[in-house]
């Protein structure tokens, strides 16, 4: 049988921690991260041509991935941001 996946035994199994489709926000969030020392992956994804206009026309999405562990202080970080930045990230449900 295959072990059982407990809370606590994450190896290198990132989470989404939230996503924008713009730049601007994504910097601010990254160095809010950059400066608490809260360590992340940010990967940019192309939206298909046909599927833009649910973006609003944005090209491109910046997705922000973070370990399970980091998550509660991450949250934490981008929860500090101004409210217009805040309303632009699209936060997930950990």
């Amino acid at each position: 049988m295959a072990a059982i996946k407990k809370l606590g035994n994450y190896t290198d199994n990132d989470i989404e921690l939230c996503r924008t489709t713009s730049n601007r926000v994504g910097e601010r969030a990254v160095m809010a991260l950059i400066e608490e020392r809260i360590p992340f992956t940010r990967n940019c994804r192309k939206i298909p041509f046909f599927r833009r206009e649910k973006y609003h026309g944005a090209s491109k999405i910046y997705v922000i991935t973070i370990n399970p562990r980091r998550y509660g202080q991450a949250r934490r970080v981008l929860d500090g941001l101004e409210l217009g930045d805040r309303s632009r990230l699209v936060l997930s449900n950990f």
